[in-house]
């Protein structure tokens, strides 16, 4: 009982000294701090160092068998080359007609197969690969080439979707293929690694590291959302996949930026969450199934944001409603659409990319701005591609004569009210209001903002015009109400769009 009450009194005095000399011992302290943040410094440079690949091997091993090189070959007419030209009534007239009809003259052109390379990659064990829909666009026949000594096989085509430049194929194969997965590429970042892999310029199985050099690139379709990467992508590699490190595809890699032909560090991959939209709509289909609202939109300027007293430029703004789902649902011109299925709109590109990968006849919320109040509308989706295969768009006249009306100068614009003779001439509906633009001022804000003789403004302020005095309420409106611009509707071959002129012209 002695001894033990010893050992206690001693542990109670060591650890009331330590307590003594944290409190009285700065320099202490200071080392004990100092040794925790070398610990810690040193745990996440393992880390990193862990994170770091120091060799692509075992990804290239693991993935390999999945990636195939695809060889197209197409029937193309051959030009049998330049007849002599042999005056009529010449002594030779006879001897070069038997000449050329003997060398095949006269007969249908000669064709030749034109073969092309590119790369792909195996999304399952039964057969179906993807690749780029220009890879073999036109094809009368492709063959996939696999890794190693599997050999070669014939494909179909299941479907394409110019849209995303993506093609889904299809071989028939009596054991399951290897195949890779797709990964998700909303969680990769700007700088993380990848790997591509392909056919460049025809010189079989290849890869090339690099970075995400950016996300979210957009080179000309409506769809587009490309991964940018400096790993090397050369002719050839298209349709090839764009891999993470953990052997997951995240990309199809499709185009490259560059003044010579060959890779200079800027590739574009479509991100794996846009293909793997496409290609289960392919698989099942046959063909893409995209939603359509049925309306026409542009994005918010700044001076449409202070003609429409805004406080942002976000949003869509509904320049024309024709007969579709968003006239059902109740969608007005000149509503700003905010929402859409519950995801914040941010601009026109945004709100398209949302409707297209909503499903075909699927109900949605979508939350408008009208009159400076919000309002829900509920819209039943239809198809876009039967839309667009429906929609025949008329053009306008551009020199459109002026006719023998009363006309006024407003805002840089020589206006005229309708008359049957301009429907007749602009090929408007009997019905069609608004004024006429007869001339243009060059130096005004209206040519700046591009608009031109023919066009015809159907409203100013979100209220409708039938007469040029209608217009000079409005601009007299917002001068009292203390506005720099007022928006106009302006119709051109039957597109609309809104413009902000300033009223103090």
């Amino acid at each position: 009982m002695v001894e033990t009450s010893g050992r206690i009194s001693e542990e109670t005095a060591v650890k009331a000294q330590a307590r003594v000399l944290t409190r009285t011992n700065p320099r202490f302290i200071a080392t004990l701090f100092a040794v925790m943040a070398a610990i810690v410094l040193a745990a996440t440079q393992l880390a990193t160092a862990q994170t770091r690949p120091t060799s692509f091997a075992d990804l290239a091993e693991k993935v390999s068998p999945s990636v195939v090189n695809i060889t197209t070959a197409t029937v193309v007419s051959q030009d049998t080359g330049p007849s002599p030209m042999v005056p009529e009534g010449s002594p030779f007239e006879d001897f070069f007609r038997d000449f050329l009809e003997r060398d095949g003259e006269g007969q249908p052109p000669r064709t030749r197969r034109s073969s092309a390379l590119g790369s792909g990659f195996v999304i399952s064990e039964d057969g179906y690969i993807v690749t780029n829909n220009h890879v073999i666009e036109g094809a009368d026949e492709i063959v996939i080439e696999f890794f190693g000594d599997r050999g070669e096989l014939d494909a179909t085509v299941v479907g394409t979707d110019p849209n995303t430049d993506i093609a889904l194929l299809k071989v028939e194969t009596d054991e399951p293929l290897p195949f890779v997965p797709f990964g998700d590429s909303d969680a990769i970042r700007v700088g993380d690694w990848v790997m591509a892999m392909g056919n460049p310029l025809g010189q079989g199985f290849s890869i090339s590291a690099g970075i995400i050099s950016a996300r979210g690139r957009e080179l000309q379709g409506t769809y587009d959302d490309f991964l940018q990467t400096d790993a090397a992508i050369n002719r050839g590699n298209s349709g090839g996949p764009l891999f993470n490190l953990d052997g997951q595809v995240v990309g199809v890699n499709t185009a490259i930026l560059s003044p010579n032909g060959g890779s200079i560090g800027i590739g574009f991959a479509m991100a794996s969450n846009v293909v793997t939209k496409v290609v289960d709509q392919l698989q099942e289909f046959g063909e893409t199934r995209r939603g359509w609202l049925g309306v026409r939109i542009q994005d918010v300027s700044p001076d449409v944001a202070e003609a429409m007293e805004l406080d942002s430029t976000a949003g869509a703004l509904v320049t024309d409603v024709p007969d579709g789902p968003a006239k059902d649902g109740g969608m007005e011109a000149g509503d700003l659409i905010l929402s859409f299925a519950g995801q914040d709109v941010a601009d026109t590109r945004e709100l398209v990319r949302i409707v297209g990968n909503s499903g075909v006849g699927e109900t949605v919320r979508v939350v408008v701005l009208r009159d400076g109040q919000t309002q829900t509308l509920k819209v039943v989706l239809g198809r876009r591609e039967e839309a667009l295969a429906a929609d025949e768009s008329a053009g306008g006249d551009e020199d459109t004569p002026a006719p023998d009306v009363e006309q006024s100068t407003i805002l840089g614009l020589t206006l005229s009210e309708m008359t049957d003779e301009l429907r007749e001439e602009l090929g408007l509906d009997a019905g069609a209001e608004g004024l006429v633009v007869v001339a243009v001022e060059g130096d005004s804000q209206a040519a700046e903002k591009g608009i031109v003789e023919g066009d015809v403004i159907t409203e100013a302020g979100q209220q409708r015009l039938s007469s040029i005095s209608d217009l000079e309420e409005r601009i007299e409106a917002a001068r009292d109400g203390g506005r720099q611009s007022l928006l106009l509707l302006v119709r051109r071959g039957g597109d609309p769009r809104f413009v902000a002129l300033p009223v103090d012209e």
